[in-house]
């Protein structure tokens, strides 16, 4: 029997959710019959419902094996150092340098972003694994690792939960700038495409099939030098490889990125420079980060400041 105390960051969840995250060896089929048989009590009376919600301060009473509770929390190691350009006591706002790894990979790519986050986090006292039952910090949004530029980084639940859903009602906006190659006939417009997923790489087309998804990108050409172009890049969605695969759709691929079709030599150009939070405080005091409302932050390219000083 394991008794655990549900902390600020575990609380507002469902039992089984929490539950399927603190023990994630058990089986869920295992776990729904257990609260059928009453293994769980929470302040202790047994619940049976895996919809029940937690509140901060609940004791909850385990009756499980001890092989599927959480080994002991793990430290960070990992080194911390971080280009921050943005922090308060929800979230991180990190400039994220090209060839770094995001999260953990298949080649296991040691010292990723999320690690560094953590490690930074516990090393200044606002993140104890020990302390956690269900939550570590998280990025609320992805970079691929040849990407550079901004991504936010949540300190705590209630950050992660209000802006993924500010990411998914597009009231945080994601603006890039990339070199493409070619001259774009329209200086700007609004694409919108499907997009189907491959390992190794995404293929664009102008109508659905299969398991594609919708892709819809706002694109606005600044400078022009030689037969390449510097754009500023809006995601209206956010797929994987979205900017690199719908832009070489029409024929105008990344400068460099042979992937995607680029006879240009040397590596991409990509940065996710800005960041607009665009929505309005919602007046209730129930959206932790309403004092973020209607701001902006951004960092330079030094390939857009080069680009400009050559441009023809």
């Amino acid at each position: 029997m394991r008794e655990i105390t549900v902390n600020e960051n575990d609380a507002g969840q469902r039992l089984d959710k929490f539950l399927t995250k603190f023990m994630p060896s058990m089986p869920a089929s295992m776990l729904y019959k257990s609260l059928r048989k009453s293994c769980v009590r929470v302040n202790g009376k047994h619940i049976k419902d895996g919809a029940y919600k937690l509140s901060a301060g609940d004791v909850l009473s385990l009756y499980f094996k001890d092989e599927f509770f959480p080994k002991a929390a793990k430290i960070p190691d990992a080194g911390s150092d971080l280009d921050i350009v943005y922090e308060d006591k929800n979230i991180l706002i990190i400039n994220k340098n090209a060839g770094t790894v995001v999260h953990a990979d298949e080649n296991g790519t040691p010292n990723t972003l999320i690690d560094s986050v953590k490690a930074y986090l516990y090393k200044s006292g606002e993140y104890n694994p020990a302390a956690e039952h269900s939550f570590s910090p998280a990025l609320c949004n992805r970079l691929d690792r040849n990407t550079e530029g901004l991504i936010i980084a949540a300190k705590n639940a209630a950050a992660l939960r209000a802006v993924n859903e500010k990411i998914r009602a597009r009231q945080i906006k994601k603006m890039y700038l990339c070199i493409a190659d070619g001259i774009f006939e329209k200086k700007s417009d609004t694409l919108t495409s499907y997009m189907s997923r491959s390992k190794k790489r995404s293929s664009v087309s102008d109508g659905p099939s299969g398991y594609s998804k919708e892709i819809i990108t706002r694109y606005k050409v600044l400078a022009e030098s030689g037969n390449q172009s510097l754009a500023e890049v809006e995601l209206m969605t956010g797929r994987t490889h979205q900017i690199r695969a719908q832009l070489s759709a029409i024929g105008h691929p990344l400068s460099g990125d042979k992937k995607y079709g680029s006879k240009t030599p040397g590596g991409y150009n990509l940065c996710a420079y800005k960041l607009i939070f665009d929505f309005a405080p919602d007046g209730t005091g129930g959206c932790p980060l309403d004092y973020i409302a209607g701001t902006e932050v951004s960092v330079d390219a030094d390939f857009a400041k080069k680009f400009f000083s050559q441009k023809s």
